[in-house]
């Protein structure tokens, strides 16, 4: 068997691990890929994540037999439509399901027809329109760009002058180009995050995960794509789960096959769990990062026959997702200057040695001359397994001690909530 993993992050880096551990034992390959990934991988760097045609010709020639579609932006262009259509098997939504990550004012609706809890909000459909409105708006509120933004696209405002400074990057910065801004209220509580496996029918949820957004300690400074997460939950048990599921999970795939765009692939949900339950802060098509690099180290299940599954209408039903008992705590270790910018080319030493402790994904790296260098905003993630939170984030801070890069960020407060909430004996308290 062969397969295909579309990307080149830490995400992708984790699920070609998971595809390596499967019974099926695949001949895993990438693109692009990164220098870690090439290590456990056959990649293909000058193909581009969301370059449709050269995905499907890849795939085409190399003959595999399962495409796994990491990125967002590769599933909103339509990877797994095209791949399809080729006769490939891909997992991943079509363009038109994912079009509820790509869109958050398209999300806002489902949610509303489908009866999901979320954020009370208004949609902004120009600067002008914004200017009113955030003048009667009480503080503090969000502000969100409407297409895909890399994790980036919100802005937490404290004041009118902090939503004016928002309204101008969305409304002007290329990166965004933004014709339409989501408003909306701010939600107190604590956020969770739950992925699920759906089949365009059924939803089989992975075990729950917490991720840190901000980019440094006690969630102070701005929005990253994540810097550490921890799984599972204290608190979010089974019944919790399902409780979830029942609420946000279900209604959403039962309105999109309503709309005939069937749901198949991952379906994450970002919640803010607060005093009236949980609200959808928003949905991603695809596996979080870097909740995945927590997530699929303890999955005992086949993540080959998951995939596949999750492909054929009803294929999940009666399935479930079985993981370890184990800890897992994953940290990022992000470049100089991230997340406004990052460093390029900075020598990364230690890695051999960070590997005898933890499992090490790489998500922003590449090769020169030799050695390993930076190569993106976020550029490794270190995954520690434990019976404990304590254990977990003890062995995943020891292993990160080892590795050094110039200007490397670190948030020293991963899992500090778990390892209070789950005394161990030996790991009294929080690090």
């Amino acid at each position: 068997m062969k397969a295909l993993v579309v990307g080149g992050g830490g995400r992708e880096h984790a699920i070609v691990r998971g595809l390596r551990r499967s019974v099926h034992a695949p001949e895993v390959l990438c693109a692009p890929g990164n220098a870690g990934i090439a290590a456990d991988a056959e990649c293909f760097p000058a193909v581009a994540a969301d370059d449709v045609e050269a995905i499907v010709a890849l795939a085409t020639e190399q003959r595999v037999d399962l495409v796994a579609v990491g990125p967002e932006a590769a599933l909103v262009a339509g990877v797994s439509d095209a791949l399809e259509q080729a006769g490939i098997p891909a997992f991943g939504p079509s363009a038109a399901a994912a079009e509820l990550e790509g869109s958050k004012a398209f999300a806002k609706e489902l949610m509303r027809e489908a009866g999901v809890p979320t954020a009370a909000h208004v949609l902004l459909h120009s600067r002008e329109q914004a200017t009113e409105q955030i003048a009667i708006t009480s503080y503090p509120t969000v502000l969100k760009a409407d297409g895909l933004a890399a994790g980036k696209g919100v802005i937490l405002c404290s004041d009118e002058a902090e939503a004016h400074s928002a309204l101008d990057v969305f409304f002007t910065e290329q990166r965004f180009g933004a014709t339409t801004v989501v408003l909306e209220e701010f939600l107190e509580g604590e956020e969770l995050s739950l992925l699920a496996l759906c089949d365009g029918e059924n939803v089989v949820p992975l075990a729950p995960a917490q991720d840190y957004k901000r980019i440094f300690d006690g969630d102070q400074g701005p929005n990253t794509g994540g810097m550490g997460s921890y799984s599972p939950v204290p608190g979010f048990g089974p019944a919790e789960v399902e409780e979830i599921v029942e609420r946000v999970h279900r209604p959403i795939v039962a309105a999109m096959a309503a709309r005939g765009t069937p749901f198949h692939g991952v379906l994450y949900a970002g919640l803010m769990i607060g005093a009236a339950g949980p609200k959808v802060l928003e949905f991603n098509t695809r596996f979080g990062d870097p909740e995945t690099q927590a997530v699929l180290p303890r999955l005992r299940s086949d993540l080959v026959d998951l995939f596949l599954a999750a492909r054929e209408p009803g294929g999940l039903a009666g399935a479930t997702a079985e993981f370890d008992d184990d800890w897992a705590v994953t940290l990022v270790l992000a470049s100089a200057g991230y997340p406004e910018s990052s460093s390029k080319g900075d020598v990364i030493h230690g890695l051999a040695a960070a590997a005898e402790l933890a499992e090490i994904t790489h998500a922003g790296t590449a090769e020169r001359d030799g050695e390993i260098v930076t190569a993106g905003g976020r550029v490794l993630n270190i995954t520690a397994l434990g019976p404990s939170p304590a254990a977990a984030r003890d062995r995943a801070y020891d292993a990160a001690s080892r590795i050094s890069f110039e200007g490397m960020q670190i948030r020293t407060d991963i899992a500090a909530r778990a390892v209070a909430r789950v005394p161990s004996p030996d790991h009294p308290g929080a690090r």
